[in-house]
């Protein structure tokens, strides 16, 4: 799934930080992801403590 700047989006699952699963956040990212991310999206502004979170295409919803 491609995903474009801004774009809300639910986490249904995070690798990267599994509190951020069930939260919502923004992509960062202007193009798709690239082997410097291992292939996942940015997603900014999840939560007061949580920073910004790399999560596949699989573990992101649309908002």
């Amino acid at each position: 799934m491609t995903f474009t700047t801004g774009q809300r989006v639910r986490i249904v699952a995070c690798e990267d930080d599994p509190r951020a699963a069930g939260r919502t956040g923004r992509i960062v990212d202007e193009v798709p992801p690239s082997v410097l991310t291992g292939g996942r999206w940015t997603v900014h502004g999840v939560g007061l403590l949580i920073g910004p979170v790399l999560c596949h295409a699989h573990e992101l919803r649309p908002a």
